[in-house]
């Protein structure tokens, strides 16, 4: 895993010392790389591309980047993992495409598999060969062409767009920063999304004219034809819309538990090899549980294991994760997060994420993270398996919702009739996502029934833009109708929400946290239940092999039950959540006060009168407003920070 950056520029740039700007932008990423450094120009042709490396596999010189094939036609800068890079050589072999120049390999990074294959079958060829995370940027000299792509699931980021008359890339945000002058303007369609998703989603970034490559994306810009570079074609080479519509998985319901322990043994074992040494997050909760499980059954070692527990009882896992340590023996550490602990991350927290991000979680993910990182260069993570198999209980609520009828009706007639009426139907409903406050859950239920798509249905339950766009000044309701994915029509609801949490959350919230707080340290993660092999297994599932007798992800606890008793995961989800209400109250109260109401701030996006207003109800106890607070914060800190 590593960091790229790079830009196409011409006459008409606004650049003077080209090398200096790359320098520059490579530096600002050392903490994805700390282990090399790499720059290609081409001032002639008007394309630059930068690198910093962590050394994963083959720590040798010979994996150094930018990285030119062996013919020199392709030059690429690579952030990533392609697990079955010797499967492809292999391949390569078998096809009769010679190695390398002199048909030796010049050493065993997946870096030049990657170029031996494009070189072989063309860029959509090679990635649709590849098994992998990535981030790339390639520049072909023949055509005078770069193509950026990204993994298919979002697991690595890539930002790009035009500024100061070039055309620009980066894995982040603030090696964007490192142009002289760069200063866009608030995007304001992405300060709304911010707040209804706690993250900025792809295709948008929080600055206009700089966008987000989508999961599964491939973009072209052929220089050559348009010294401007506006010319940019956007292509998809894997769509999950094309797994909800593949041929539906024919077995039995244990037919589907064993194919699935197939996989994830596959991936699993193809995760763990590294020329570094590799560990594993374990919450004890059923999807990490699950991969370490398999993890040690395929290991002659201990498994490493990290664990981040709290004070607080209530949002405390670490006892649960230590039990399934013991069990299968995995060598465990866990750190305790207090409030202090908080406290001393917050102040990092706009410069690691770089962009308003605001799932309070990012402070126990960048603190475990950071633990891990002692001791291994990658850690393999559980994430994927609530989107994947339903374990969320608003996917559950949607579901229940589907099956009432008259809908639009319903939703005029719940407010006419009053609460009694409104408890009557929320009785009958897995209601457990919602708020606990009887008219809070009636109004959500009424927005909720009065899309007529299911899949904008779900966005008001899963996003629930009233409550938090609150906060704004301008809350520009017409953002919402376009912030839906288009989902495959005859599929069941729990299909469809998992598909929507899986295109939506999973890569804006989940893999972004977890990519961001990793690299702020240097830590490689990695995700088996992502192989892209496992997603399109998972949604050629009926719903009824993934939720069986009320229990969730039953084929990940079908697995895990060959390895670990059922009393020890068994239990209600907790989620990886922290006691930020409490903190807000106690601890960070003066922190947060100070940056809340600091009048340097501009007001063009929030409503201070109402952001006064939770603030008082919320320090007096009349409600606890801790999510809406830690968005107004996390915005506050990136605009102190950026603006």
């Amino acid at each position: 895993m590593c960091g790229i950056a790079g830009f196409l520029f011409s006459s008409r740039s606004q650049i003077n010392d080209p090398a200096h700007v790359l320098q520059r932008m490579t530096t600002s990423l050392v903490s994805r790389g700390p282990d090399d450094e790499g720059h290609w120009l081409d001032v002639a042709a008007g394309v630059a591309l930068g690198h910093r490396r962590l050394s994963i596999i083959d720590l040798s010189p010979a994996g150094h980047q930018p990285m030119a094939s062996a013919s020199g036609r392709y030059v690429l800068t690579f952030n990533g993992e392609i697990y079955n890079h010797l499967e492809i050589r292999e391949e390569l072999r078998r096809a009769g495409f010679a190695d390398s120049a002199g048909g030796a390999w010049r050493g065993t990074s997946d870096t030049e598999s990657l170029l031996a294959a494009i070189e072989a079958w063309g860029i959509r060829g090679a990635l649709h060969r590849c098994v992998g995370m990535f981030a790339l940027a390639l520049w072909d000299k023949a055509d005078r062409s770069l193509t950026l792509a990204r993994d298919r699931l979002g697991e690595k980021p890539l930002y790009y767009g035009h500024w100061g008359g070039m055309f620009v890339f980066a894995s982040e945000l603030k090696a964007l920063h490192a142009i002289p002058g760069f200063s866009p303007s608030t995007d304001h369609a992405a300060v709304w999304h911010y707040f209804c998703q706690k993250a900025v989603p792809a295709p948008l970034s929080i600055y206009e004219g700089i966008r987000k490559l989508g999961p599964g994306q491939v973009l072209t810009l052929p220089a050559a034809e348009n010294p401007t570079f506006g010319n940019v074609r956007l292509d998809d080479y894997w769509s999950l819309q094309d797994a909800l519509r593949a041929e539906p998985f024919r077995g039995s319901a244990e037919d589907a538990v064993d194919e699935l322990r197939r996989l994830m043994l596959q991936s699993i074992a193809s995760q763990m090899v590294a020329d570094v040494p590799v560990g594993a997050f374990l919450s004890g909760g059923i999807d990490s549980s699950t991969v370490v499980a398999l993890m040690q059954s395929v290991s002659d070692r201990k498994v490493q294991t990290y664990s981040i527990g709290f004070e607080e009882a209530g949002f405390n896992e670490a006892a649960h994760a230590a039990q399934v340590a013991n069990h299968l023996g995995t060598q465990h550490k866990e750190l305790t997060v207090t409030a202090g602990d908080a406290l001393a991350m917050i102040p990092k927290l706009a410069d690691i994420w770089d962009e308003p991000f605001a799932d309070s979680s990012q402070i126990p993910t960048a603190l475990l993270t950071a633990l891990a990182r002692r001791e291994v260069t990658v850690a393999l993570s559980g994430d994927g398996g609530d989107e994947l198999f339903c374990g969320y209980k608003r996917q559950l609520t949607a579901s229940a919702i589907e099956r009432l009828p008259a809908k639009a009706l319903l939703s005029t007639l719940l407010l006419a009739f009053g609460s009694s009426a409104a408890q009557n139907v929320l009785r009958s409903l897995p209601v457990g996502q919602l708020p606990k406050s009887v008219a809070n859950r009636l109004r959500i239920l009424s927005e909720t029934l009065a899309f007529d798509d299911p899949a904008q249905r779900y966005m008001a339950l899963a996003f629930q833009p009233d409550q938090w766009t609150l906060v704004l000044s301008d809350r520009r309701e017409g953002y919402m109708s376009a912030a839906a994915p288009s989902l495959s029509a005859g599929r069941d609801m729990l299909s469809l929400a998992s598909a929507f949490d899986t295109l939506t959350y999973l890569p804006t919230d989940i893999l972004a946290k977890v990519d961001r707080a990793a690299m702020a340290v240097g830590l490689e993660t990695r995700v088996p239940l992502l192989d892209h092999r496992i997603v399109e297994f998972a949604f050629s599932l009926p719903s009824s092999y993934k939720v069986r007798g009320g229990r969730t992800k039953w084929p990940l606890r079908r697995i895990l039950e060959g390895h670990v008793p059922t009393e020890l995961t068994d239990r209600p989800k907790m989620g990886f959540s922290v006691p930020i209400g409490e903190w807000l109250k106690g601890p960070l109260r003066s922190w947060a006060g100070d940056l809340l109401f600091a009048k340097q701030h501009k007001d063009e996006f929030l409503n201070t009168r109402m952001v006064e207003n939770i603030w008082r109800d919320h320090q007096a106890g009349r409600w606890n407003y801790e999510d809406h607070l830690w968005r107004v914060l996390m915005f506050r800190a990136w605009q102190t920070r950026y603006e």
